[in-house]
């Protein structure tokens, strides 16, 4: 009569390794993530006019102006590139994330929040 359910010879050694290696990519996700949130990104908008340096934690860390683009009577023109030049900063960020991480999961991560 043969033997129902289970893998003979092995199943627990092969679940401890699968721990094994999930310990080891959550242990290598800690650090890439670690590394991104030191990252810098920054972008440019209207011509070099505009730069915004953001970090890989989101965070905005500098805006630099040209002095052609500070005009008293267009602050709308210098808004609208002060949000262009931070919402490219912030994209460049996201999309170093995505590639990273998921050259880490191998695409598994999808819906699982890695």
């Amino acid at each position: 009569m043969a033997k129902r359910g289970g893998f003979p010879g092995g199943m627990p050694g092969n679940m401890g390794n699968l721990m094994k290696q999930a310990q080891k990519m959550q242990q290598k996700m800690e650090q890439m993530q670690k590394d991104l949130q030191e990252k810098t990104y920054s972008a440019k908008a209207g011509g070099g006019a505009v730069e915004v340096v953001v970090s890989g934690k989101k965070e905005v860390l500098s805006v630099t102006l040209a002095e052609e683009v500070v005009d008293p009577d267009d602050i709308e023109m210098l808004q609208d590139l002060i949000v262009a030049a931070t919402n490219e900063a912030l994209r460049a960020m996201e999309d170093d994330a995505a590639k990273v991480m998921g050259g880490i999961t191998g695409g598994l991560g999808g819906g699982l929040g890695f």
